[in-house]
């Protein structure tokens, strides 16, 4: 079976982007760090040793070691490039490199939302964590660059009678959830937060997300050029539907967070069936005061 994502075009749209950098174009990224910080500050425990999973630059590393709470951190990236020259650990994309019950947390950053097999990588990922070790990751979900994914199609319809996919399907917080729980990860946690940024026109979103290396990666992507009357109408397109006031146009990127603990006997676990003490039907009946 054809996988849905060219992981190889993937890697060269990122490297190309680390290549050309563009200052404020990762701003995503910084958006992702600032919250593994804040998540993991809330975390009261100490890690021996991290690893850092296909996050693409130093960000996830730096909030680890500025935590204070982790005593070993390893980069894993897919090439050297990301590396820029520090240490860490290449693999082909989607293998985590490590013996089993090795690794007390792993993180990643902005990267499962372009593998093939995400059920198997958060497998890998519960493979090498020590009993109640930590996985947190993020990802970009259901509801990313919706708008300009309805403009494009709109267009190409209207131009060519037909459309092929030219975004990314994003994973929807609900089965990021189910996820965690069929990897086995203990706790799960899934929650969504969406990061509205307002850009002049589409042009100005496109040239964000080839500085950011996120253009289209799919397999089954139109191989008919997409021309200069194409991007124009779908520009207005865009205008027209998801402009404010000001006229400019609002592109959503939503940022789904995942957490899982690697069972242990020490963890809290739920009630069994019929265990309360008080029934849910004595609360609801229960006369409210005023």
């Amino acid at each position: 079976m054809q996988p849905l994502i060219d992981t190889e075009l993937w890697l060269a749209h990122k490297r190309r982007a680390l290549a050309r950098p563009v200052e404020g174009a990762d701003f995503l990224m910084r958006r992702a760090a600032e919250d593994l910080a804040d998540r993991l500050g809330a975390v009261e425990r100490r890690f021996g040793k991290a690893a850092a999973l296909f996050c693409q630059t130093s960000a996830a590393t730096e909030v680890l070691a500025g935590s204070g709470k982790v005593a070993d951190i390893v980069r894993v990236e897919t090439n050297q490039a990301f590396l820029a020259g520090e240490t860490g650990v290449v693999v082909p994309a989607e293998t985590v490199p490590f013996e089993a019950e090795s690794l007390d947390l792993v993180v990643s950053l902005l990267s499962l939302q372009a593998m093939n097999d995400i059920p198997g990588v958060l497998a890998q990922i519960r493979r090498v964590l020590r009993p109640d070790g930590l996985f947190l990751g993020a990802l970009a979900g259901a509801g990313t660059l919706a708008e300009l994914r309805e403009s494009l199609l709109a267009a190409e319809t209207e131009l060519h009678g037909g459309a092929s996919p030219r975004v990314l399907p994003f994973t929807d917080v609900r089965d990021a959830g189910a996820l965690l729980q069929r990897a086995g990860l203990a706790l799960p946690v899934a929650d969504v937060e969406t990061v509205t940024v307002r850009y002049s026109s589409l042009f100005g979103l496109a040239a964000d997300l080839r500085a950011m290396g996120e253009t289209s990666p799919l397999f089954d992507r139109s191989r008919r050029p997409a021309t200069r009357r194409l991007f124009a109408r779908a520009a207005e397109i865009y205008a027209e539907r998801f402009s404010d006031p000001d006229g400019r146009i609002r592109a959503s990127f939503s940022i789904v967070w995942m957490s899982g603990w690697a069972p242990d006997a020490s963890q809290q676990k739920p009630l069994k069936p019929g265990s309360a003490k008080v029934s849910l039907k004595t609360i609801l009946e229960k006369p409210t005061g005023h």
